[in-house]
């Protein structure tokens, strides 16, 4: 029997305390970050990265695309408060951990939860239930709440001493502050681990995406993270860049696909996307929108619109009225 475990690290502070407590206790353990089209990104690496040098972890990084979106489209046990599958979420999590386990040869699997942190995923039938469904009953170790739920197989057979584990419950995170003062952790994640999905402004970009486009794929989803976004009739809407780097990229996912691409050429302005169809009237209102975020208002702003062969420009001497922004506004 290996003194060895896999460990669910979203690089939060949780994960991180709870890997923390069996490297103590000698255990080897092999750290898993998996990324999602919702999160990990540059910012989350790299704290990632800061802890593992820190806690001298050894963390496999593991990619969740197309799998990680059907559980968004057909949750089976739901949403969260927006639009977080976080029992669906965590079911495949562990069951990849899973895999490696049994892969590496090891005896069991670390995550970070809390025992009441989080009303929909932490509660104890809950936890039993991601169990059940992965097939790993007994095998997950729950270090800061494990005084609070049944010795696992860890316990058991002494891999771990459960006198040297906790018993936090509830949303408190005072006993996990302190204990990173006490091992000089600076570094880690929010509690949510930066998932868009449990974001209300970016579920509400994500409804209306799931409404328009069923079938949505990774591109839709790399384009609700960017720029402004303004519902402009029922099935189409305009993406207006907020940046160089985002001007970029829509310039980008123009040329991928059948997109209008609106272009400020007199002045500095942003660029746009226009997804869906829209009526000359309509291309006419994205210019007034486009041209508020525009330079040189009263001189004109003159708008290039492309698409297919479709050209146009348009000379913009009128902006969209703020209250009508904030209506489009998604």
């Amino acid at each position: 029997m290996n003194k060895k475990a896999v460990a669910l690290f979203s690089g939060g502070l949780d994960s991180t305390l709870a890997i923390k407590l069996v490297l103590e206790q000698g255990v080897d353990v092999i750290c898993l970050h998996f990324s999602t089209p919702f999160a990990s990104g540059k910012i989350q690496n790299q704290i990632i990265k800061k802890i593992a040098e820190q806690l001298s972890l050894r963390v496999e990084n593991i990619e969740l695309k197309e799998e990680y979106l059907e559980i968004v489209k057909n949750p089976k046990f739901g949403y969260g408060a927006n639009l977080n599958p976080c029992i669906d979420c965590k079911i495949l999590m562990l069951k990849k951990a899973k895999e490696i386990m049994q892969k590496e040869e090891a005896s069991f699997i670390i995550t970070g939860e809390v025992v009441n942190q989080r009303g929909m995923s932490q509660r104890k039938p809950v936890l039993e239930l991601i169990e059940k469904e992965t097939d790993v009953v007994g095998l997950v170790l729950r270090p800061l709440s494990a005084k609070l739920l049944q010795p696992t197989f860890a316990e058991i057979n002494a891999l771990v001493d459960r006198e040297k584990l906790l018993n936090i419950y509830g949303r408190s995170r005072k006993i996990q502050l302190e204990l990173a003062t006490k091992y000089g952790i600076k570094h880690f994640l929010t509690p949510a681990g930066g998932c868009l999905l449990t974001d209300p402004n970016f579920s509400k970009r994500m409804k209306v995406l799931m409404k328009d486009k069923p079938n949505f794929d990774l591109e839709d989803i790399a384009l609700l993270k960017i720029g402004r976004h303004f519902k402009i009739n029922s099935n189409s809407k305009l993406i207006v860049g907020r940046n160089e780097k985002e001007n970029n990229m829509l310039d980008e996912f123009a040329k991928k696909q059948s997109f209008y691409l609106f272009d400020v050429i007199n002045t500095y302005g942003p660029k746009a996307l226009g997804i869906g169809e829209f009526t000359e009237e309509e291309i006419n209102y994205c210019c007034r929108i486009i041209a508020r975020y525009s330079d040189k208002i009263s001189e004109g702003v003159r708008i290039k619109i492309s698409k297919n062969g479709y050209f146009k420009e348009y000379v913009c001497d009128e902006l969209v009225p703020q209250y009508e922004l904030e209506e489009l506004r998604i």
